[in-house]
């Protein structure tokens, strides 16, 4: 993984004092013991949303659906890189993702 994709990743994460990053090889972000943001080893971020915000999501940004270790990741969709030259934007759908997340009932 390009090593900017992981110094965007920690900027992003650290725009907001609510986010934590976490993991050693596989970074991410959780609240309520659920998972919200994650970088994937080809140094894609994904984000949880909605499904109605995520396929909106989709549609309005051209994205995909995220996938981590091969495998589709449920909920989740892939934050353009066009994105993070805009950090407030970037972190205006981390916000969405992490408000998403805590809506669900706890693990």
């Amino acid at each position: 993984m390009a090593k900017d994709k992981k110094v965007l990743y920690e900027q992003l994460v650290a725009t907001n004092s609510n986010f934590e990053l976490k993991g050693k090889n596989m970074l991410f972000t959780s609240a309520n013991g659920h998972m919200f943001s994650q970088l994937n080893k080809a140094g894609e971020i994904g984000i949880r949303l909605s499904k109605e915000e995520g396929e909106e999501f989709i549609r309005q940004h051209n994205s995909s659906q995220f996938k981590s270790y091969g495998a589709k990741m449920k909920g989740y969709v892939v934050m353009p890189e066009s994105m993070l030259e805009d950090m407030n934007l970037a972190a205006k759908f981390l916000q969405k993702s992490y408000e998403f997340v805590l809506s669900l009932p706890p693990k």
